[in-house]
């Protein structure tokens, strides 16, 4: 049953990762004065979700799975639609959201693993 749990787990991460994609990508475009509030907002959004699936679940393929949802997401509505109408265009900010999010989703997975580092003993370090 652990690797139902696992797949179950694995699946909610993608669906999370994906609605995560969607939010930040329609957001990105947002600007305050020259201030690109939606790039800056979308990415403490999207990054805080891989973190904390990361740090949850303890599980690389989840934040693989959350990854691949947002970056999917992302993939899906940034090309053109059925009415002609482009959700991120071939401007700057676009490319820069692009990148961010491969970008958060390639650090948040190789992030290492902290809790399986050994422990040093006072004995270790005398010897």
């Amino acid at each position: 049953m652990k690797w139902l749990s696992k797949i179950v787990s694995w699946i909610a991460a993608a669906m999370v990762g994906g609605v995560f994609g969607v939010a930040g990508t329609i957001a990105h475009s947002v600007m305050w004065g020259p201030v690109p509030i939606g790039i800056i907002i979308g990415t403490i959004a999207c990054g805080s979700i891989l973190i904390g699936i990361r740090a949850l679940t303890h599980d690389r393929a989840a934040t693989v799975a959350a990854g691949l949802g947002m970056v999917g997401m992302l993939m899906l509505i940034s090309g053109v639609g059925p009415g002609g109408s482009v959700v991120v265009q071939n401007t700057p900010a676009g490319q820069v959201w692009i990148y961010i999010v491969a970008g958060l989703v390639l650090l948040t997975v190789a992030w290492p693993s902290f809790r399986r580092l050994p422990v040093r003993t006072e004995a270790d370090a005398r010897a």
